[in-house]
């Protein structure tokens, strides 16, 4: 749980430093280029330790997995409330298509 939580973590970070800025388009991009580093050195500080813990415990296919899961959590929430982007139909099935992805990678063959 502990590197689901770092993860978790570490996305919030990730998808401030890739998508934040869009709010500031006025801003030069140098700026945010720079200011976009900053946050993603915070987001490997959490992310780098929640890898190295977490392979004792999954593959690295399967932190990959719950990686973009997360990814997918965070991103949905942060497109809605911070960018006021709204959610279709097809972002829902995509996600759908995801889960089936943890259930294949998890799964005991």
């Amino acid at each position: 749980m502990k590197t689901v939580a770092m993860l978790t973590i570490s996305n919030v970070f990730m998808t401030m430093a890739w998508y934040g800025h869009l709010k500031f388009k006025e801003t030069a991009l140098w700026k945010v280029i720079l200011f976009s580093w900053l946050i993603a050195f915070a987001e490997y500080c959490f992310q780098v330790p929640a890898n190295r813990m977490g392979h004792s415990q999954f593959s690295a296919a399967q932190l990959k997995i719950i990686q973009e899961v997360i990814t997918l959590i965070v991103f949905a929430f942060f497109s809605i409330l911070y960018l006021r982007e709204g959610l279709r139909w097809n972002y829902i099935v995509a996600f759908m298509m995801i889960i089936g992805a943890v259930f294949f990678m998890f799964k005991k063959w």
